[in-house]
């Protein structure tokens, strides 16, 4: 009765539990059993002490006295739990092993029944069962003391360990005392039952139960001991949750039960680690983007700290951020997977699982991290999509023609046109780079699906101890482990990242294609050279100046140019003479920056890009004659002709390169550092993969995270690929016709 009263007390009282207490107070000459304090002979053993408080003591000072191991013929390890069972009188039934079912309520195939006892399986089985059913099985209550059973390897005997029980019903002086997380509050208990039809029943109604207790929930709590080099754990803990259900329809009716086995370690030591990497990892990055503020000061030509400093570092400082967090969200997800799932291999068990109640941290630093890495996104694709541009067109009018001049009498004799196809051509080159990677991003998305779902890696996020990469369908499958699921897909997103990188780094572009290295070719094929800014006082320049002078020529001509060039017949394409440095980082002085600006504000259109067939003729000669300008300035001013802004060409020191600065401010003179690695591709997604690649990756796990669904996180990746590369190719080429005077109807 009082067992079945949740084994409540209170100060004085006379019921079951009370009466219960009065006869063990009084039976404390009669010794124990066992040996253990609380168990009186000649009673059951009911409860852990009378007050409060003991729970710690019981739980966490003493350990389970043997080990647990995966090591040889011990891989499956079973909890051996039996129970003694009694009926309502108290006469001893029988003992029972726990396997087949015996406290779970919901039905299922006696081997997923029997996972539940496999030690590393985190085991939940919930389900709705019938009340019809339930009076039908359970029309007796059953009461039952759980023990593990344990062999001293010092004796060679097998003993019994008492499991307590932490009923989340019971009261003391009418407080629900163990459904908080103080265990220095807690009662435990021992006997517990299933199922009581009995003491709800009215006399009146023919014996006929009107309301029953149910154990709705059940969760068996296993702990590992701190720092256990042994497969230490502390005793387990079984904790229940009894619902009452007043029975109107049996038929009807129906209750949702549910049965786990959670695995716990003591994650204290991994905050604390994961808190000193943060702050370390932070601290850097603060310095960092300092240094990158620093050098984007420069580069703009302001010395002035304003608003805008402020923002700007605050923008590099999210990206350096999310990279901290990043580092520590992959670190933690492939650690846990590293070592979990290679507990098999370990003699002895020593490293659990984090409970989902203890990935929180976890996710919120993976939060953090997808959130700062899409504003760094977002802040370098607005960065690209503002650049200016300018192709320098180098090719020289070849003869003279005949043409009739308007309000002129006569024909007279000009210099031939030059044609602009060459600068259309080389412009939708340049469209066509704007977004190629050094991976092909879809290949990504799906190479990881496949692995995940097809080759069966998502099972490596199951929290078991097994990593095998297949499950047979009769098997028990447990639910998966967020930092699992993170670990194995980033580490699946980084191997073949890496494997795609270094395919077309060392084969593709090597034997196949490159087309960065082709479009510098090309532009000097083209006689073009391209002039960016990326900013005010700073960007690249990519000499394309042809050795042979002219390439608006015939077939025939431009094949006996190559011919020329292959055998060394002709200079080099170099800038400067007998080098062949053709890419250039350029730090242009102020004055060369205002010069230029006053000429690109006539090339410069509220309305778009200028149309050739519809335009106002005035605005079209205006368009043409600052093209022209612009066209000849930056030709003289790479040819050295303005004295005022001439320019130098030198090599970057080692550290300005390992920091991504310039020591150097271009005060008198502009300074071209010689550039052999193409980095003016760090205008286009090329020179920017590892933000792709993260921000990729991110959202997809993300997703992930969110849905449990591989399938659908690539979906969405795949879709997000699709539209940012849309609105990098379609604002990108109207920023492309706007610089460059290129009409945009001929970029396809």
């Amino acid at each position: 009765m009082c067992v079945m009263n949740m084994n409540s007390l209170s100060s004085g009282s006379n019921d079951a539990c009370g009466l219960f207490q009065y006869v063990y107070a009084n039976t404390a000459g009669l010794g124990t059993v066992n040996s253990i304090s609380f168990w009186r002979q000649n009673l059951p053993w009911l409860y852990y002490g009378d007050q409060p408080g003991l729970a710690s003591q019981v739980l966490d000072t003493t350990q389970f006295p043997t080990s647990f191991t995966f090591k040889g013929t011990n891989k499956n390890i079973k909890l051996q739990f039996i129970a003694a069972s009694y009926d309502p009188e108290g006469n001893f039934l029988q003992w029972q092993y726990l396997e087949g079912g015996i406290l779970q309520l919901c039905p299922d195939t006696l081997t997923r029944l029997n996972a539940a006892y496999t030690f590393g399986t985190t085991y939940q089985q919930k389900c709705k069962i019938s009340v019809s059913k339930i009076l039908k099985d359970y029309s007796n209550p059953v009461f039952y003391d759980v023990f593990l059973e344990y062999y001293d390897e010092e004796d060679k005997q097998q003993y019994l360990w008492a499991v307590p029980v932490l009923n989340l019903n019971l009261q003391y002086n009418e407080v629900f005392i163990n459904k908080g997380s103080n265990m220095n509050n807690w009662l435990l208990t021992r006997r517990m039952f299933l199922v009581d039809t009995l003491s709800g029943q009215e006399n009146d109604l023919g014996n006929q139960p009107r309301i029953i207790r149910i154990a709705s929930e059940i969760t068996i709590s296993i702990r590992l001991v701190p720092n256990t080099q042994r497969g230490a754990i502390y005793p387990p803990l079984i904790i229940i949750a009894y619902s009452d259900v007043l029975v109107q329809n049996p038929n009807t009716e129906s209750v949702l039960v549910s049965f786990s086995v959670d695995y716990e370690m003591n994650q204290s030591e991994a905050r604390i680690q994961t808190d000193i990497a943060l702050g370390v990892l932070g601290g850097l990055a603060v310095l960092w983007s300092l240094l990158r503020t620093a050098g984007w000061k420069r580069r703009i030509g302001s010395p002035l700290i304003d608003l805008q400093t402020v923002l700007k570092f605050l923008l590099f400082y999210a990206g350096d951020l999310a990279n901290v967090f990043f580092v520590i969200s992959v670190g933690t997800g492939i650690y846990w997977l590293v070592f979990f799932k290679s507990i098999e291999a370990q003699q002895f068990v020593s490293v659990l699982l984090p409970l989902p109640s203890q990935e929180d941290n976890f996710v919120s630093y993976l939060g953090c991290a997808f959130t700062l890495k899409a504003l760094q996104f977002l802040h370098l694709l607005f960065s690209q999509l503002t650049i200016d541009i300018f192709f320098i067109d180098w090719e020289r009018p070849r003869g003279k023609v005949l043409k009739a001049v308007e309000g002129e009498s006569g024909i007279r004799s000009i210099s031939a046109p030059v044609s602009i196809w060459r600068t259309y051509f080389i412009a939708n080159e340049w469209n066509e780079i704007q977004t190629i990677r050094k991976i092909n991003p879809v290949f990504q998305v799906f190479a990881v699906l496949f692995f995940l779902e097809v080759v069966g890696f998502s099972n490596l996020a199951i929290m078991d101890s097994s990593s095998s990469l297949t499950r047979s369908p009769e098997s028990y499958i447990a639910p998966s482990s967020r930092i699992l699921r993170y670990g194995v897909s980033a580490a699946l997103w980084l191997v073949i990242a890496i494997i795609q990188m270094t395919y077309f780094s060392v084969f593709y572009e090597r034997f196949v294609e490159d087309k960065i290295r082709q479009f510098v070719d090309l532009c000097c094929m083209s006689n073009i050279s391209v002039f960016l800014l990326s900013h005010r006082c700073f960007g690249y320049y990519i000499h394309g100046r042809s050795v042979h002078g002219h390439s608006d020529t015939n077939m025939e001509e431009m094949n006996m140019n190559l011919k020329r060039e292959a055998e060394n017949l002709c200079g080099q394409r170099g800038l400067l003479p007998n080098t062949d440095g053709q890419t250039f980082q350029i730090s242009i002085s102020s004055q060369m920056r205002q010069h230029y600006d006053r000429i690109h504000e006539t090339l410069t259109r509220k309305h778009g890009p200028v149309r050739l067939l519809n335009s106002p003729a005035t605005t079209f000669e205006q368009s043409t004659k600052a093209y022209h300008t612009m066209n000849k300035f930056l030709g003289s001013f790479i040819d050295h002709v303005h004295k005022e802004m001439d320019y130098i060409v030198r090599d970057k020191l080692l550290l300005e390169r390992i920091l991504g600065m310039e020591f150097m401010e271009p005060m008198d003179k502009s300074i071209f550092y010689n550039d052999e690695g193409h980095s003016f591709s760090d205008v286009l997604f090329y020179g920017n993969e590892s933000t792709l690649l993260i921000f990729d990756m991110l959202f997809f796990t993300i997703v992930d995270m969110s849905t449990q669904s591989f399938v659908l996180a690539a979906i969405l990746t795949y879709l997000q690929q699709e539209i940012f590369r849309f609105i990098r190719n379609s604002v990108g080429q109207k920023n492309l016709a706007s610089k460059t005077l290129v009409d945009e109807r001929f970029l396809i």
